[in-house]
């Protein structure tokens, strides 16, 4: 049986589903996660961040109760890899909360991070910048996409 992919969903993505751009990608995204295609790595971060996001962005992650669903923890290495992005230039402090989502993405040897967030976290620089890190840090690479090319919209494939 192949390893099942871990996937960090960064908050975007659960704020897509109100979004008419996002919408489509954003629900294709879940109903995999539903059916438990991937299993879904998130973040207090995420979890803070979705308390004050409006009840159906919150229903979105509580439908996900009966998928595969697991919470990385923000201990000190993830804080210190955070840090490390902001002070290598990655990321400007004011993003702590994107740096923190990489970190904990990249400590759970997640596979992927999805996210809507083009300003900071899915371009070719950040992502080349967080994997410059990583390796001076000894760690494994990080990817970073967009849902739509994720969510397998085209039935064909």
């Amino acid at each position: 049986m192949p390893e099942i992919l871990r996937v960090y969903l960064d908050t975007s993505i659960y704020g897509g589903v109100e979004d008419e751009e996002f919408r489509l990608h954003s629900e294709l995204v879940f109903e995999r996660a539903r059916k438990k295609e991937f299993m879904v790595l998130y973040s207090s971060v995420v979890a803070q961040e979705l308390f004050s996001a409006p009840r159906s962005v919150q229903l979105v992650f509580a439908s996900l109760r009966e998928a595969r669903i697991e919470q990385v923890a923000l201990d000190p290495r993830v804080r210190r890899l955070a840090d490390a992005y902001i002070e290598e230039g990655v990321l400007k402090q004011e993003y702590l909360e994107d740096a923190l989502h990489v970190a904990a993405a990249t400590m759970a040897g997640a596979d992927l991070i999805l996210s809507w967030n083009f300003k900071h976290l899915v371009r070719f620089e950040s992502v080349r910048g967080f994997n410059r890190v990583n390796a001076k840090m000894g760690l494994g690479e990080i990817d970073i996409r967009s849902p739509r090319e994720f969510s397998r919209e085209d039935k064909d494939i």
